[in-house]
């Protein structure tokens, strides 16, 4: 009976054992960023078959409708837009040969050749959003399908008692009812003390028609990644190597155990007022942290050593790279604010923690 026990006791440690090295060894990314797929593309259709038949009675909802104080607004379009800073282009090495989050093809390191453009200082904001809404209408795919996912830490607690599910693989997650650009945290919350914060819940379709207004586009991958390393080669951070240089803080990121405390020891438990950090050496700010940014490319975990001129990623694809984390990335389990890093989500996902900045050709 005595060895029965001690076998059992034993079956039990090893288990327990198993499980910790697994934890151990699993690679930081269960953020759950790259979960929140939505794949709505047949309620999308439908929804516009249902709207052709009223004739556009969608374009009269309370949510399309702009702000009576947006609509007084006295700056027009191209004053709201955000300052273009040149990139002189040239060769320089993407990816990485020591990538923290193998699985997501953040390597091989590769040699590539990039035209002059120029890309925004910063992320859009909520006011320059605000200001596209309201010129063109544009109701985003969040405020049409009636949700979109928001990290739990953020939500009131009747928002939370109203939640039905979360996401399985990051139960942190959760799509909320109400849920928008306007209304980041749910019916609850508002952006009005945050318009200078980057714009939330957009998907990649959003940013591109934002994008297409202003007469930009979205920056291809190669050229985020260009812009994120400042001129710097083969360094970790748009910085350099050291997370915290002098113990300054560089970049708005997560502080403490992920996902129950953050100490916000950079000032912030959430977004931050872009430009609130410092800029890197091509006076771009929050290249890394704050808030995810989609690019131009579809996603692939497969790249050529070979050296290549002004790469666009795969011609085709069912999801959209994304660059730079957000705040709330921490190296314990989502170590994907660094340049070489990468992650991807359906073009009509949305979250509390996903963004945009536009890029621009020369003038020929």
């Amino acid at each position: 009976m005595g060895l029965l026990v001690y076998s059992v006791w034993l079956l039990v440690c090893v288990s327990v054992s198993v499980v910790c090295v697994r934890c151990e060894v699993k690679p930081a990314q269960d953020c759950g960023c790259n979960t929140l797929h939505t794949h709505r593309a047949e309620e999308k259709e439908k929804e516009e078959e249902e709207e052709d038949g009223k004739g556009g009675a969608s374009a009269q909802s309370p949510a399309h409708k702009y702000s009576e104080r947006a609509n007084k607004e006295s700056l027009n379009k191209e004053d709201s837009l955000s300052k273009l800073v040149l990139m002189e282009g040239g060769w320089f090495l993407m990816g990485t040969d020591d990538p923290g989050i193998p699985q997501d093809g953040e390597g091989p390191q590769r040699r590539v050749w990039l035209d002059p453009y120029y890309i925004e200082e910063h992320e859009v904001t909520n006011l320059q959003f605000q200001l596209f809404t309201n010129i063109t209408h544009h109701l985003t795919e969040a405020e049409r399908f009636g949700d979109s996912f928001v990290f739990e830490g953020l939500l009131s607690e009747e928002v939370k008692s109203s939640l039905s599910h979360a996401v399985a693989a990051a139960p942190w997650w959760s799509p909320v009812k109400g849920a928008d650009w306007r209304r980041p945290e749910g019916p609850d919350s508002s952006i009005t003390r945050r318009m200078d914060h980057p714009v939330l819940h957009v998907s990649w379709t959003d940013a591109w028609a934002y994008c297409e207004w202003a007469g930009r586009r979205l920056p291809t991958e190669a050229e985020w990644e260009f812009a994120c390393r400042g001129g710097l080669q083969d360094r970790l951070y748009p910085w350099g190597n050291k997370l915290m240089p002098r113990g300054q803080h560089y970049a708005n990121l997560w502080q403490g155990e992920f996902p129950n405390h953050n100490t916000a020891e950079d000032g912030f438990t959430q977004t931050s007022p872009v430009k609130r950090f410092p800029a890197n050496t091509f006076g771009l700010y929050d290249m890394v942290g704050n808030v995810w940014e989609w690019t131009a490319d579809w996603w692939s975990v497969h790249h050529t050593r070979d050296h290549t001129h002004n790469p666009k990623g795969p011609k085709t694809g069912s999801d959209k790279v994304k660059k730079g984390g957000s705040y709330m990335c921490h190296k314990s389990y989502c170590y994907r604010y660094r340049c070489a890093a990468r992650s991807q989500n359906t073009p009509d996902s949305s979250a509390s923690n996903l963004g945009f900045r536009c890029a621009a050709d020369l003038a020929p």
